[in-house]
């Protein structure tokens, strides 16, 4: 199994009484609260840890948010281009660039070869679908919004993987007459490609294409379920079986010395669910396209998200619900252990650690933890048992 450090670089620095009385705090909230000093000691600390990964062997994952506090990273391929030069030796993965945002998906995938250039080969690309504040933010369409992902990916690829000149691209969103991306990227054919979903014929889709597919927080069920329905499209589609490599799962994670410890700062990054929660209503529930009209009116009433949100924001609860690995390092181990078997199968696992408040000297010593006590423990896992495993991706699809 691989490691992964995620960290949207939040900014827990609002006042208290500023956060309660705004409306949200993804969309509207002023950027005068928002101290540029602050902000680039925040970038140096961030920037700090990935170094501190790449000499651990923890992979980093980079990302972007818009128009919120929850997220200072406003332009993933930058700060992936920046990880590129600043480290040597991990994997890199951008989840990513907002592609259904991006107005050129050509430029897209010129970005991502100049990056897989400067890390000589170390680049993975994420693919997300976006929505809600993201479309405001970027004045985008979001109207047919997963028909748009697809042909951008489709373009992406195309333009990543040929080398005979130029072509034209004449599609339902997209029209480009001439395609020539230079450079041409530094792995061949071209990066491997993720994308984060829970959405289950999304997930599907996913299988059939073997993208590798991560989940993001959805704990037990929900994961099992969007794997399964990974599996079983590729076995429908007669294409060999998925190994555990196509599949991740991003969870909040906090190693500590003890259990105590590991739950204390555990319970820091809940600030992140908090924050999260009061995102502006009028983009989750209302935007036109946002959720299928059969799912509106649900929507309407409760939200449009389809992630499992937790209801409690304990710690321990998180953890139980397989939203959090929390203690020591041999307590972590034995939860990632136990949610790779119960989900049938996973190769990467992303820590969300230097989250909501936790604090650039307790990040780095959970990193330390993680790379020397808890990942070793991951390797030469006995493989899962097959019949088992097929059993899940069945009960999951139906």
């Amino acid at each position: 199994m691989e490691l992964w450090n995620h960290c949207e670089n939040p900014y827990p620095f609002v006042p208290a009484e500023v956060l309660e009385q705004a409306d949200s705090v993804r969309a509207s909230l002023p950027n005068r609260y928002c101290d540029p000093k602050i902000a680039a000691r925040l970038y140096d600390e961030v920037f700090d840890e990935y170094r501190l990964c790449d000499d651990l062997g923890i992979h980093i994952v980079t990302n972007e948010h818009h128009s919120g506090i929850n997220n200072l990273w406003a332009a993933s391929p930058v700060i992936t281009g920046v990880v590129a030069r600043l480290t040597r030796n991990v994997r890199i993965l951008s989840l990513g660039t907002l592609i259904t945002v991006r107005p050129d998906p050509v430029r897209v995938a010129e970005e991502y070869a100049t990056i897989d250039i400067l890390s000589k080969g170390r680049l993975e690309i994420g693919f997300v679908k976006s929505g809600a504040t993201e479309m405001v933010s970027g004045d985008a369409n979001p109207m047919r919004i997963r028909e748009r992902e697809w042909e951008a990916i489709d373009l992406i690829e195309k333009a990543l993987t040929s080398h005979d000149g130029p072509f034209s691209w004449e599609g339902k969103f997209f029209i480009h007459p001439h395609v020539n991306i230079w450079p041409r990227p530094y792995q061949q054919p071209r990066p491997e490609f993720w994308a984060a979903t829970s959405d289950l014929p999304t997930c599907a889709e996913l299988g059939r294409r073997g993208i590798v597919n991560t989940l993001l927080f959805g704990g037990y069920d929900r994961t099992r379920q969007a794997f399964g329905a990974y599996k079983e499209a590729r076995r429908a589609a007669g294409l060999p079986p998925a190994g555990e490599d196509r599949f991740s799962y991003m969870a909040f994670a906090y190693v500590g010395d003890s259990d105590e410890e590991g739950l204390r700062i555990g319970q820091k990054i809940a600030w992140f669910l908090t924050v999260s929660i009061k995102s502006a209503p009028q983009y989750a529930k209302f935007q036109p396209g946002n959720v299928a009209p059969e799912m509106a009116p649900a929507a309407w009433r409760t939200g449009a998200s389809r992630r499992p949100r937790p209801t409690k924001l304990d710690a321990e609860v998180l953890v139980g619900q397989g939203q959090m690995f929390a203690g020591n390092p041999d307590t972590v181990a034995r939860q990632i252990t136990e949610f790779r078997k119960r989900v049938g199968g996973i190769h990467h696992i992303i820590m969300m650690t230097r989250q909501g408040l936790v604090t650039h000297a307790e990040a780095e010593k959970s990193f330390t933890l993680a790379a020397t006590e808890v990942l070793p423990q991951l390797q030469d896992l006995p493989p899962i048992d097959a019949d088992e495993t097929e059993w899940l991706a069945a009960r999951a699809a139906k």
